[in-house]
């Protein structure tokens, strides 16, 4: 297992200044199996890890849950950095001004229907610029935010 996914869980309640104790009564599990999801010995069920989200308050637990915990999140959701609100929403205008330039290359490729062998390197290169536009979409959705 992989020491980020073995700590996600830790990292969570932490920031949320919550005990071990305390999570696990508030999540309904044991102090044990909470430790045990915590130092990665097991893996938190799908409801369990929604508690948690619920109970600490950070929807990024569930992002991280599902890239670390399954193939399929590995390889559909893209990896992100989390960063600070203005640093994010400057990335996502500069991957949106990206995705604009590329915008009628993408209508010439697709109006028939068929990505042509000679048209496949140029529209992969697209589809990447695509996936840095999604990953800096959920960036944002997870900035970090001064507090008031």
């Amino acid at each position: 297992m992989q020491s980020e996914y073995r700590n996600i869980y830790q990292i969570a309640r932490e920031s949320a200044g919550i005990t071990q104790e305390k999570a696990a009564e508030l999540i309904d599990v044991s102090v044990e199996s909470l430790r045990a999801y915590e130092t990665g010995r097991r893996y938190p069920p799908n409801d369990v890890v929604l508690r948690m989200i619920e109970i600490y308050g950070t929807q990024y637990l569930a992002y991280q849950h599902l890239r670390n915990s399954a193939e399929i999140g590995r390889k559909i959701l893209p990896e992100i950095e989390l960063k600070d609100l203005p640093t994010a929403f400057l990335n996502v205008l500069n991957e949106v001004n990206a995705f604009v330039r590329q915008k009628d290359r993408m209508i010439d490729i697709t109006c028939d229907g068929v990505i042509s062998e000679g048209e496949r390197p140029e529209w992969n290169h697209i589809m990447l610029e695509m996936d840095r536009l999604s990953a800096s979409l959920m960036a944002l959705k997870f900035a970090k935010v001064k507090p008031d």
